[in-house]
């Protein structure tokens, strides 16, 4: 949340009151059953925020299942690479056009500013409008990539250079890079990876609670 900028710490505006927060702890597990990683989130009580005081819109899209199979059906035909990212910490990378204050968090208050409250520049976890303030900034910086929005899906995306091709497909915060031309690939990674701090999952084996086989020597792929 420091590297991020994700608020300022100030006088408590006279009259406000602060949406409420919590750490929230959770493990990742991947596709054999192996836990991960251990994570510790500090969210918001999303149901402390007041309609058209802390939160507007809330509505985000996300890749439909219809799109990520025949996504991977046309990676399959054409043997195109598929390669995987998961975005960290994604929701910190959204902007807040709300005026939202918070409370320190628990077991992090600021000594000597005990009384001083969090005024959020970037989005936190559970806020409602989280997942469109994300979608929102990763739309500005991919199409400024030269990606193009699919007009079916909009968390679908391709570019074309030539002959070579690489789609993109976003779901919350995990990517999809679909492609025929390594290096078009390469190079779309190190790109966001200048914008966000990613994991490199390499080849896809496992999405949206779906474990992926892949036989390249007869253009076959499985899902369970």
């Amino acid at each position: 949340m420091s590297s991020n900028q994700v608020w300022t710490l100030v006088d408590r505006p006279k009259g406000v009151r602060p949406v409420g927060c919590k750490w929230v702890y959770k493990c990742k597990i991947v596709a054999d059953g192996e836990v991960t990683t251990f994570k510790a989130r500090f969210v918001a009580k999303e149901y402390t925020q007041r309609p058209g005081v802390d939160f507007e819109e809330t509505f985000s899209p996300v890749a439909m299942a219809k799109s990520i199979r025949i996504m991977l059906a046309i990676a399959a035909w054409y043997d195109y690479e598929i390669w995987q990212r998961d975005v960290k910490t994604a929701f910190l990378n959204g902007f807040v056009k709300e005026e939202i204050y918070i409370d320190q968090s628990e077991g992090f208050t600021v000594i000597g500013e005990e009384q001083k409250v969090c005024h959020l520049q970037r989005s936190i976890y559970d806020l409602k409008q989280n997942s469109r303030s994300w979608n929102i900034h990763f739309d500005e910086v991919i199409r400024g990539y030269d990606f193009v929005k699919n007009d079916f899906d909009p968390c679908v995306y391709k570019k074309v250079s030539g002959s070579s091709v690489v789609f993109l497909v976003l779901y919350v915060d995990d990517i999809l890079l679909i492609g025929n031309y390594i290096k078009m690939l390469g190079d779309t990674k190190a790109s966001l990876s200048t914008q966000f701090s990613m994991k490199d999952l390499d080849e896809a084996s496992y999405i949206l609670g779906i474990k992926i086989f892949r036989d390249r020597s007869k253009r076959i792929l499985r899902m369970t």
